[in-house]
């Protein structure tokens, strides 16, 4: 059903507001409409993109929960987090994060969501790793979007270790697999 400006605005507006992590492409398709005219709307109204958006959800959700490190140094963006049970990030690879000749991401940066997310989950303010056992299962590619999903697999009290299994998907295609022997501090 085609609706005006004003109205799709408003409609746009209660949409963003329900579900901030919508993309351009859905808004479209629900309002039958281009996504550059998404945009434009979205651009009138001063709602951010997609990307900022999820910041900015996570930094309000999130700031107060993580104790480990600093949210800002978390690499890629937490959108899900359960103190000592789980968490998911999500990383966008851009250009900067990819070889020029090929495209394809450097390791470094999918093994540093993995590890910084596997920090971030502990509730903690001390988060270290002990020990990592990776696998990379592909290779990622500039402008893919790779969601890692940390689970707290074991919580050691003795040794002050907990282990966080880590699993990294592009789509629904595992491309990064991790165990993480993390050292917190005996007194949380």
């Amino acid at each position: 059903m085609k609706r005006n400006k004003r109205e799709r605005q408003q409609l746009l507006t209660l949409t963003i507001r329900e579900n901030p992590f919508i993309t351009d492409d859905e808004l479209a398709e629900k309002f039958s409409v281009s996504v550059q005219t998404i945009r434009l709307d979205r651009l009138e109204l001063s709602i951010p993109e997609l990307r900022e958006r999820i910041k900015t959800v996570a930094e309000k959700r999130f700031d107060d929960e993580v104790r480990s490190l600093p949210l800002d140094e978390v690499i890629g963006e937490i959108i899900d987090m359960e103190l000592d049970r789980s968490a998911i990030s999500i990383f966008d690879v851009k250009e900067e994060h990819v070889f020029k000749r090929n495209r394809i991401a450097r390791g470094h940066h999918v093994f540093a969501q993995a590890n910084s997310l596997a920090v971030a989950v502990i509730n903690d303010e001390l988060a270290l790793t002990a020990k990592s056992s990776i696998q990379f299962k592909r290779q990622v590619k500039q402008n893919e979007r790779v969601i890692a999903k940390a689970k707290v697999t074991k919580i050691d009290e003795g040794s002050g270790r907990t282990f966080v299994e880590v699993n990294s998907f592009v789509n629904s295609e595992l491309v990064f697999s991790g165990e993480f022997e993390m050292y917190r501090s005996k007194n949380n």
